[in-house]
């Protein structure tokens, strides 16, 4: 198999609204059954993503909030894969009436409209920290946190290089990832930039997309 490994997205791409149907789990279960393997790389927080998706243990390996957690569902370990930010950044942003704010083991997120004022507190504070975009989120992030950096970490624990990979995704944040694997792709639904970064971009939206990716990879092999 040219792909041994596909790194999906989650929302926007793998689920719609939050949910993934029985057609896409079957392609998953497919590509396995044919002896590829599995990472999920998200920018939600693990307890939330684990909340509303119950096939966790379909994936090797989950990098979440957005490449600071690494979580590794058959062993059921975690890893951060950076240093939390100073608390004194929710405490600057929620003073200047930023919210809703949450904070996960890592990232420290909000949403439209407040990016610019995050963007800014984050310079004035000197914080070594990336503001990242995913649609509608804000997210920040201790600098060269990312998802390729992530993804870095999940394939040296399944022993595989970025070349082997395909990357699917549909958002802002998906970027480095496309860019990390030797094969990007995103979903008929992705933003615009991401196509055009993309090496191939699907017909079907979300897990329809997603499903086409793995007939095609699968008929490739």
């Amino acid at each position: 198999m040219k792909y041994a490994v596909i790194a999906t997205d989650y929302d926007g791409t793998l689920a719609t609204q939050g949910t993934v149907d029985g057609a896409t789990l079957a392609a998953l279960k497919r590509y396995r059954q044919a002896g590829g393997r599995l990472l999920l790389v998200t920018g939600r927080q693990l307890d939330e993503l684990l909340q509303v998706f119950p096939h966790e243990h379909l994936f090797e390996g989950i990098v979440a909030e957005n490449g600071a957690v690494f979580y590794q569902p058959a062993q059921d370990t975690t890893r951060l894969l950076a240093e939390p930010l100073s608390s004194i950044l929710i405490d600057t942003l929620m003073a200047q009436g930023v919210g809703p704010i949450s904070q996960g083991q890592i990232v420290v997120a909000t949403w439209e409209p407040h990016g610019e004022t995050v963007e800014r507190t984050v310079q004035e504070l000197g914080l070594a920290a990336t503001v990242i975009r995913n649609k509608k989120a804000v997210m920040v992030l201790p600098q060269g946190i990312n998802k390729a950096s992530g993804l870095a970490v999940a394939l040296a624990e399944l022993g595989l290089g970025p070349e082997q990979a395909v990357g699917v995704g549909d958002a802002e944040n998906d970027r480095s990832l496309l860019a990390a694997c030797g094969l990007g792709v995103a979903v008929a639904n992705a933003v615009p930039e991401l196509k055009t970064l993309a090496d191939r971009v699907m017909a079907g939206d979300r897990g329809a997309g997603v499903q086409e990716l793995v007939d095609w990879l699968l008929t490739e092999s």
